[in-house]
């Protein structure tokens, strides 16, 4: 006592005793502060006994394959026993050696940082976190209290964390760590992690996976194994080495792992990209509609990025996969062609009209409108050069420059819309919108309406023989000149050279696509009647009443279009495509399940299969023909081409007994087309697709059952009215008396 009254007259000993006091005073009257919720509640035990954690919803596949997901937080909850052990192994090793021993707080490490990083200032020595106190971060975050913020959210974190270990069992402890646990690239929770890196659920990940991303826990940007792969790598290293040290795994299985590479297999869920990104953003809007009529229990309305919804879908991820590829590879080759043919002459670099005009629809050209800036201002605001991310084919690059340029870049590129689907269901089995959804968010599935051309022809001539015309029936190719629609002269691609003596039957004229016989059948059968047939056949949109119907002038949507040719290989019964089968919550409970819409027969069966052996024409000898020649395709298949007006959409139809697709080319601004028919052509723009696409499921035995499936054999009846001559000559009298032209009225109102 007499020792520590002397120590104590020293001002020195007395102001450090002090001083140390108040420090201590003060954190033990800032912890019981924080405790008590003066810095903001801190949640109960209750509470906590009742965590709810933020859940991404999952679109599935037909087969329950994940496509992608919605969400603020990319995460997927597991269950403990989905955890790998070695998993767990590696985050304690690493992480939290004592986590088995501890009450939340690890009283060991934090004398060791104490006295290692504070005493001694040895940066090595760690953080003295655990994984409830990184838990008790994860969940509930860290607030900016500007003075003695870090103390303030550790004292904080130190109290949920007791709690925590109080209400739940180091298993529960652990699970919940690695639901909520942000790994890189915007990703929580291992499950996602797993799947976004190495394309595989977290109980498959192996012992290097496994220590790869628990090694970018340290800082999941710095050890990012996709951008930064030799930290990563590095830090996968330390991990393994730590297993070894605690006995997790002997040195010679480390060395082993640690010679692997990172392995990685790379599977973005961005909306942006990933599979089927066309397909995930329609999936979207359909749900949101779907949501607005359902509430939760409590009468809530579920939220698309956070409930952890479950939304199954009719795609087929297989499918879809080869269909982008058979995209990617056609379209790589065809916009060469497309510039090529241009030359120096190319609209997008010439036609001042066409890029100013293009201009003026930007965003940004608006807003400086609308500030008061002057044209010169703004083309000079829009001619900054910086640098920009191009979309290429041949891959992504970083260019210096402006948006003009930009604008010039992008105008030249043709797009896309393809749709595949079962037809007798109309479930959508493969879905692409355009060429990119990062830059090109247009869907030309859902959205566009495009001229149809000559796909059009099959609903006239289904008109015809549904009226009572005969296969046999046959039609001159010579011109008319219809003298009461502003003497409109159509003409066959063949121009001059074709014999205007020469009579095709309805067969030979659908499967070669001729102009002039398409529409003279559509004036003998009548416009109102081929109107009311589209519409039989689920073509809802009004179309004109004019005699260029049946060269295919309207606009139609590709969806509808689609739906419209399954019916001739589901009983003439048309489809509505369709994309979600069932939605559930996070515990399987189903909130809205889906059919397919079912119609009524849009005409006789007979017609049915005579169009049905008519489009098979159309493959084995007609315009799609280079199915059979160029890509050797023996399916049975068939199918449409379709060229529009100066080339600027190219279509094709692919009908086979369980599939049927469609799939457009063209440029986004219709001002542009091919330069050439022999580009343009729905055979050569479209066709291809199809016919690498089909190629691509002969090869893999997992799609015999659509790709082996046959047509059903023509009843007796088509058979005879379908064997005559294709074509015949007009006789020798007819041939002199009859002039090259002829003019003659349109059955229908005067024009």
């Amino acid at each position: 006592m007499a020792l520590l009254k002397k120590l104590f007259r020293n001002k020195w000993v007395k102001w450090a005793f002090i001083g140390f006091t108040s420090v201590l005073l003060f954190f033990v009257g800032l912890y019981i502060s924080i405790y008590l919720g003066a810095f903001g509640k801190v949640p109960t035990s209750a509470e906590l006994s009742f965590i709810k954690q933020e859940e991404a919803t999952q679109v599935l596949d037909q087969e329950g394959k994940l496509i992608g997901k919605y969400y603020v937080y990319d995460r997927q909850p597991l269950q403990f026993e989905d955890l790998p052990k070695h998993l767990i192994d590696a985050l304690v090793a690493t992480e939290d050696v004592r986590f088995f021993e501890h009450d939340g707080i690890d009283n060991v490490s934090l004398m060791r940082v104490f006295v290692k990083s504070i005493l001694l200032q040895d940066k090595s020595a760690g953080g003295g976190s655990t994984v409830t106190l990184q838990l008790a971060k994860n969940l509930y975050g860290r607030n900016n209290y500007r003075f003695f913020s870090m103390v303030i959210n550790k004292f904080r974190e130190s109290i949920i964390a007791k709690r925590i270990e109080t209400i739940y069992s180091k298993h529960e402890i652990l699970t919940m760590y690695f639901n909520t646990v942000p790994f890189s690239d915007n990703t929580y929770g291992i499950e996602s992690a797993a799947r976004k890196f190495f394309n595989k659920p977290a109980i498959e990940l192996s012992i290097d996976e496994a220590a790869t991303l628990v090694g970018s826990l340290k800082a999941n940007n710095y050890y990012n194994p996709r951008l930064h792969p030799e930290r990563s790598l590095n830090r996968r290293n330390v991990v393994l080495n730590q297993m070894v040290k605690y006995g997790n795994m002997p040195q010679d299985s480390a060395k082993v792992y640690a010679d692997k590479p990172l392995g990685l297999d790379y599977k973005s869920f961005n909306h942006d990209v990933g599979i089927a990104p066309y397909f995930r953003a329609q999936v979207k809007k359909e749900l949101a509609v779907i949501l607005d009529s359902i509430k939760k229990p409590n009468g809530e309305a579920y939220d698309l990025y956070r409930d952890g919804l479950i939304v199954h879908t009719t795609l087929d991820i297989g499918m879809q996969k080869m269909a982008e590829e058979a995209m990617k590879e056609h379209l790589t080759t065809l916009q060469k062609s497309f510039e090529h043919s241009y030359g120096s002459a190319a609209p997008w670099q010439k036609n001042k009209k066409l890029i100013e005009a293009t201009l003026k629809k930007l965003p940004q050209y608006k807003l400086y409108k609308e500030a008061g800036l002057t044209e010169a201002q703004i083309k000079d605001s829009l001619s900054i050069i910086r640098d920009t991310e191009w979309f290429a084919w041949e891959g992504d690059t970083i260019k210096k420059a402006s948006v003009i340029d930009s604008l010039q870049h992008y105008l030249k590129f043709l797009n896309t819309g393809i749709l595949s689907i079962a037809p007798k269901t109309g479930a959508i089995k493969a879905y692409i919108g355009g060429i990119d959804y990062r830059y090109f968010k247009y869907d030309h599935v859902s959205q566009s309406e495009r001229q149809v051309g000559s796909t059009f022809k099959p609903f006239v001539y289904t008109a015809a023989i549904e009226n009572g015309m005969k296969p046999c029936t046959y039609f001159s190719l010579a011109e008319v000149t219809y003298s009461n629609f502003n003497n409109w002269t159509p003409s066959n691609s063949g121009g001059e050279n074709e014999d205007p003596h020469l009579n095709y039957n309805l067969e030979m004229a659908l499967s070669n696509s001729v102009n002039t016989i398409a529409v003279k059948v559509l004036n003998e059968v009548g416009i109102p009647k081929v109107l009311q047939q589209a519409k039989r056949i689920g073509i809802n949109k009004e179309l004109p009443s004019l005699p260029s119907i049946a060269l295919g002038v309207a606009e139609i949507n590709l969806k509808e279009l689609t739906g419209a040719y399954a019916s001739y290989v589901n009983d003439s019964k048309p489809v509505k495509p369709y994309a979600i089968t069932k939605v559930t919550d996070r515990n399987g409970k189903v909130l809205g399940a889906f059919k397919p819409e079912v119609s009524e027969p849009a005409f006789k069966d007979y017609t049915r299969q005579v169009m049905l052996e008519i489009m098979q024409s159309t493959v084995n000898k007609g315009t799609a023909s280079r199915l059979r020649s160029t890509y050797g395709l023996n399916n049975d298949i068939a199918g449409k081409t379709g060229t529009t007006q100066d080339n600027k959409d190219g279509w094709f139809v692919g009908i086979t007994p369980k599939l049927v697709t469609v799939t457009w080319v063209g440029n986004d601004n219709q001002a542009i087309g091919f330069r050439t028919t022999g580009l343009g052509q729905g055979a050569n723009s479209a066709l291809p697709i199809f016919a690498k696409f089909y190629s691509k499921l002969n090869k893999d035995s997992e799609y015999n059952d659509i790709t082996k499936s046959r047509f059903e054999r023509p009843s007796d009846q088509v058979a005879s009215d379908l064997d005559c001559n294709e074509e015949k000559r007009d006789g020798f009298l007819k041939r002199i008396f009859s002039g090259k032209k002829k003019k003659r009225k349109f059955k229908g109102d005067k024009k």
